[in-house]
């Protein structure tokens, strides 16, 4: 007889590095899997240099057969998420697994600990927060992921639901060809915008980066407090995110909206530096890292993502609010194509519900090329 899968928390630096790793036994034969840094992946466990920490907890586990890691979980419990969303919401993530067994025995073992925190419900997968990799991916698996963006195992979402999960919400991805879109009803709106001296589009200027990354955090928390799943980034997150975009940040894609002199929209535009790490195996040292950089120095990829738009919530629900969103987009697209030869762009994660952002990102010609899922469970 067989013996059972057993689970053990992740204690040692060699349990950690073998957490990490296991993603690399899952996915090794996916051509549609880009394999992530390590040291960012550490990075994102690792309390003393994460601040999402500072008002969260974690506890990690691997699953083994036979002598062989077979699985592996986190799970969370977050201070923010509890006050902003619903009391005794725990979360799980950072999911893996080589089999429905091993899947079975991770998701309870996840489920057990929360319990133990005083958790009455679960959601997940949520690695490990809402703005890191939230959803499994149930639509889109040929297509590579982009930046920031989650890759699964098709095997994931029958475990999951097999273990009494449904649905809680869908996040959404749309891709476009941005070289050859045009929509006459949207091409008088940005001509009508342009026109307005009240209104300013204008790029970041990264000679005060500091500065504009935390004038667009902070419109960031404002314009997104009302959507479901909403966390606020606190001051040190807002820090530590605007260190780790810095190098990914080019300031012709990234926009910032004025009316009046006053800042009331943005959109973050990234290349797809999936598209220049994939080869790099996950690894930055000892080579590797320069190459990299030198790839930045001037990114030409096929495709960008904007992770991040948003508009004052003032505004939400306002013609101004689309001309605006509208304007960015096509001032940025103009540049995207120019400078920086890409070809096709991708909008998300969006709310599934979200009919502000969808009624922008459904732009002429877009579609939905990944749909991401976060499950929902009363412990």
């Amino acid at each position: 007889m067989n013996a059972p899968v057993s689970i053990r928390p992740v204690v040692t630096k060699a349990d950690r590095k073998a957490f990490v790793n296991f993603a690399w036994d899952v996915y090794r034969n996916d051509p549609a899997w880009v394999p992530p840094l390590k040291d960012e992946v550490h990075g994102l466990l690792n309390p003393k240099k994460n601040p999402w920490f500072g008002h969260a907890r974690a506890e990690l586990w691997l699953a083994e057969h036979g002598g062989k890691i077979v699985g592996r979980i986190s799970a969370q419990v977050d201070d923010l998420v509890q006050e902003h969303m619903e009391r005794g919401t725990g979360q799980w993530g950072m999911f893996e697994a080589l089999d429905g067994e091993a899947a079975a025995a991770l998701i309870a073992t996840a489920e057990g600990w929360l319990r133990e925190q005083g958790m009455t419900r679960a959601l997940g997968p949520v690695s490990l927060s809402i703005w890191d990799e939230p959803g499994l991916e149930i639509e889109g698996f040929d297509e590579p992921p982009t930046a920031m963006m989650g890759h699964h195992r098709p095997e994931y979402q029958p475990w999951i639901e097999a273990a009494g999960y449904e649905k809680a919400k869908d996040l959404i991805t749309y891709e476009l060809d941005i070289t050859n879109w045009h929509d006459p009803l949207i091409s008088r709106l940005i001509e009508a915008g342009e026109r307005n001296p009240r209104i300013r589009i204008r790029s970041v200027d990264k000679s005060r980066f500091d500065e504009e990354a935390r004038l667009i955090l902070n419109l960031l928390n404002d314009a997104w407090s009302n959507n479901w799943g909403y966390v606020p980034l606190t001051e040190a997150e807002i820090a530590y995110a605007g260190k780790k975009l810095k190098p990914i940040i080019f300031s012709e894609l990234v926009r910032i909206a004025e009316v009046d002199g006053e800042a009331v929209a943005f959109m973050l535009t990234i290349p797809d530096i999936n598209e220049l790490t994939k080869d790099l195996n996950g690894e930055l040292f000892p080579f590797n890292f320069v190459k990299l950089l030198w790839r930045l120095r001037k990114p030409r990829t096929r495709r960008l993502r904007v992770p991040l738009m948003g508009v004052a919530k003032k505004l939400h629900g306002s013609r101004l609010a689309s001309q605006l969103a509208f304007m960015m987009i096509e001032f940025t697209r103009r540049d995207a194509v120019s400078k920086f030869g890409a070809t096709h762009g991708e909008f998300g994660w969006i709310l599934e519900d979200n009919k502000g952002m969808l009624s922008i990102a459904q732009l002429p010609g877009a579609h939905i090329n990944h749909r991401y899922r976060i499950y929902e469970k009363v412990l």
